[in-house]
């Protein structure tokens, strides 16, 4: 196959789509005993035949496109009634996919939607593979590739705001700017390659005006560009492990951050013996909360797994915070506890700041990173009852903002576009900056015409992989096999 990729020329062994198949899936989550509607969703020409089938309305309702019907799902052969259900029709191309789709909303559970999609089957058509209803939607022109994967973002959106950058993927603002960018690329490919071919016909080339659409082209990449580390974030978000010797407050702090019970908290040492997850939101960012065993030497077999947890937790956690106990001070553990995490990315927690002892531990912090590490001052449990703990609680919104900090110093700023890119894009947007800053230097050095336009198509081309217009079969492949099945 080309390395091109045309949406008429998709022959992917492995797809119903150039076959003409009408696929089914269902389109939302089966949970027993829960979801109170199921979806199975068809798209293809047969979609609207197979409805036709096995689908009884009564009553004088009308098959029109955009209607509900209300009815049940039969089985054409027994006469078997498998579901009291509504029926969805969109005709093409006014669908998600631009062909005929119907849904079928049944009850949810997982036995009932499964009958229909066996039915559905048993009635001609074929299992969709993960992400082939968006992909047809791709292919027959509904939406752009950008488009597509925002798709897939939003499905699987951790917060609020990468469920919104994902949004504003869908409504097409990353793909306007690749456009724009890719239309001054194809200009001027064709005012040089019009020079090439009718040099004596045509005026001389603009080259400062040639200059400035580079130079402007180049600062939009660029600006794109800065956006890939907001939306790696967004999208897996970050790993913060909580760290420290036994009973220094580490799973108090848990509790008090996450706002509920969801560590053991008990003033004996070696309480908490294996990792406890907790999920958060700091500033937009889904952050995986971990909070570790104590780490000590001990002899116990249990409690020694889980100290050898919560040092693999700390050395794979993209952020440490190391707990100290103001009332306990800074001890020999400490010592041998920062000398195993000292190059991980750290903040310094000293719980337990209203009691004797905090400033000097403070001090001690200060000296021994001098000055580079962020220091949070809390108060958690800093009396015996343990459900007062969250009532103590001071300093969890320092906390998160030393987070946030910490979080724009280890990457390029989070950007103030509406809209990120992830990996694929970020590939294919350096690739475009090359390709543009090459032909500068090519003007710059006053080569033939021949050359500028290699750089030109190629930044058009890497451009044009981003949107899909430009793109192989392999990279589709990849985009869509990580869509649940139904999307």
């Amino acid at each position: 196959m080309s390395s091109e990729f045309k949406s008429s020329e998709f022959k992917s062994s492995e797809s119903n789509f150039i076959q003409g198949f009408t696929i089914a899936a269902i389109a939302t989550a089966i949970v027993p005993e829960q979801g109170s509607v199921g979806i199975v969703r068809l798209s293809g020409a047969e979609a609207f035949a197979i409805a036709q089938a096995i689908f009884k309305a009564p009553g004088q309702q009308q098959w029109e496109s955009h209607r509900i019907l209300y009815g049940y799902i039969t089985n054409p052969k027994t006469n078997e009634r498998i579901d009291e259900a509504l029926l969805m029709i969109m005709l093409a191309p006014r669908s998600y996919t631009k062909e005929d789709i119907v849904e079928f909303h049944c009850h949810g559970g997982m036995i009932a939607v499964q009958r229909v999609l066996q039915l559905c089957i048993e009635s001609g058509a074929k299992l969709a593979q993960p992400g082939e209803f968006t992909l047809r939607a791709f292919l027959n022109g509904r939406l752009d590739l950008t488009q597509a994967e925002s798709i897939s973002d939003l499905v699987g959106a951790k917060s609020p705001q990468a469920a919104a950058t994902a949004l504003a993927g869908i409504q097409g603002k990353l793909a306007q700017p690749i456009r724009e960018v890719r239309s001054v690329c194809l200009d001027i490919l064709a005012e040089v390659e019009a020079r090439i071919d009718f040099e004596d016909d045509l005026p001389a080339l603009q080259l400062q005006s040639i200059r400035t659409s580079l130079i402007n082209a180049i600062a939009k990449v660029t600006e794109i560009l800065n956006t890939a580390d907001r939306g790696e974030l967004l999208r897996t978000g970050l790993k913060v492990a909580i760290v420290g010797r036994p009973n220094v407050g580490k799973s108090s702090l848990l509790n008090a951050w996450s706002r509920c019970d969801r560590a053991i908290v008990t003033d004996l040492p070696g309480t908490t013996r294996d990792v406890v997850e907790s999920q958060l939101v700091v500033g937009g960012i889904p952050i995986q909360v971990l909070d570790t065993a104590g780490i000590r030497e001990t002899d116990d077999r249990v409690e020694s797994i889980g100290v050898e947890r919560s040092r693999k937790a700390a050395l794979e956690a993209d952020l440490v915070l190391f707990t100290i106990a103001a009332d306990q001070g800074w001890t020999a553990e400490e010592d041998a506890i920062y000398d195993q995490i000292k190059t991980r990315s750290l903040i310094f927690v000293i719980n337990k700041v209203d009691l004797h002892g905090a400033e000097m531990v403070i001090e001690q912090v200060r000296n021994l990173t001098q000055g580079r590490a962020s220091i949070v001052q809390t108060i958690v449990q800093t009396i015996g009852e343990i459900t007062a703990a969250a009532e103590q609680t001071v300093g969890i919104e320092d906390l998160e903002q030393a987070i946030l900090r910490t979080v724009n110093q280890g990457t390029t700023q989070l950007g103030n576009l509406d809209f990120a890119i992830n990996q694929r894009q970020s590939s294919a947007l350096m690739n475009a900056k090359t390709a543009l800053e090459q032909v500068q230097v090519t003007i710059d050095n006053q080569l033939p015409l021949d050359f500028w336009t290699i750089d030109l198509r190629g930044a058009a081309q890497a451009l044009g992989e981003i949107l899909g217009e430009d793109v192989t079969e392999s990279v589709l492949d990849r985009i869509f096999s990580r869509f649940c099945i139904g999307k």
